[in-house]
């Protein structure tokens, strides 16, 4: 009954030990908090502007999924699954160039990443569980390892050629840098430039992916191309101009805020 009784006794201890531990973290993130807020330096969510084709109707259904998503499932789980599902399209692709047919699989993987990719943040919303910095950094790295895998798989495919594939990454990453920058300094999030954003994005790929099963080639002015090197290289221009227009554009408005004296 003794040696019951201690245990007893060191397990109460080490519970206490352990609440009054993390009741003084808790404090410690609420002091130094209220610090930042006081200094001017705590993180300020920015604005968030989707002007994209489907916008307004992808917000509904996203809202509404979230609305009845069960509690087992968290936006963490749904930012993995989007990455997983981005890996897995670019291992599909790369697969295809033995069996077009894997391109229905990766189609199935496009949709399961738009799902993961575009519910989570959603998801911590309706919840209330926003964590800006945690969730800003976490999904737009994992936008980059994806969008990497994406076109390291489409370059193995045999749909494109490889510099066309590097050439649609560099576009990639050079305007998500330039989107990332503006949000800082700006505090304005592009999720979509013009029409297009990333929903549209996998669409056109789903597209080219169904058009690919019948043929993985398309003739232009007479001269016969890989359907995806024309995709691409249309994406890489496009997406290069836009980093270029917006970067003048955000460049004059920062100017303009922040002149020389």
């Amino acid at each position: 009954m003794k040696a019951m009784g201690a245990r007893d006794l060191r397990r109460n201890f080490d519970l206490g030990s352990r609440n009054e531990l993390s009741r003084l973290r808790r404090k410690r993130i609420h002091v130094n908090t209220q610090a930042e807020i006081a200094g001017g330096t705590a993180f300020k969510s920015a604005q968030r502007v989707n002007r994209s084709l489907t916008a307004q109707m992808e917000k509904r259904a996203l809202e509404w999924m979230a609305e009845r998503a069960p509690s087992r499932v968290s936006s963490d789980q749904l930012t993995l699954l989007g990455l997983v599902a981005q890996i897995g399209a670019g291992l599909c692709y790369a697969l295809a160039r033995y069996d077009r047919r894997l391109l229905l699989l990766a189609i199935m993987c496009l949709a399961l990443n738009w799902l993961g990719d575009s519910l989570d943040g959603t998801l911590a919303r309706v919840r209330r569980h926003e964590r800006p910095r945690y969730g800003f950094y976490v999904d737009h790295m994992i936008d980059i390892f994806g969008a990497v895998a994406l076109m390291c798989g489409l370059g193995c495919s045999g749909l494109l050629h490889w510099p066309v594939a590097m050439a649609m990454l560099i576009a990639f990453l050079v305007l998500s840098a330039e989107s990332y920058l503006a949000t800082y300094t700006l505090s304005c999030f592009q999720l979509s430039q013009g029409v297009f954003g990333p929903t549209e994005i996998r669409i056109l790929l789903v597209a080219g992916n169904l058009a690919a099963l019948r043929s993985p080639y398309s003739t232009v002015l007479g001269h016969r191309l890989l359907l995806f090197d024309l995709g691409g290289v249309i994406a890489a221009v496009a997406m290069s101009t836009m980093a270029l227009i917006v970067t003048m554009r955000h460049t004059a408005e920062l100017y303009r805020q922040q002149p020389l004296p």
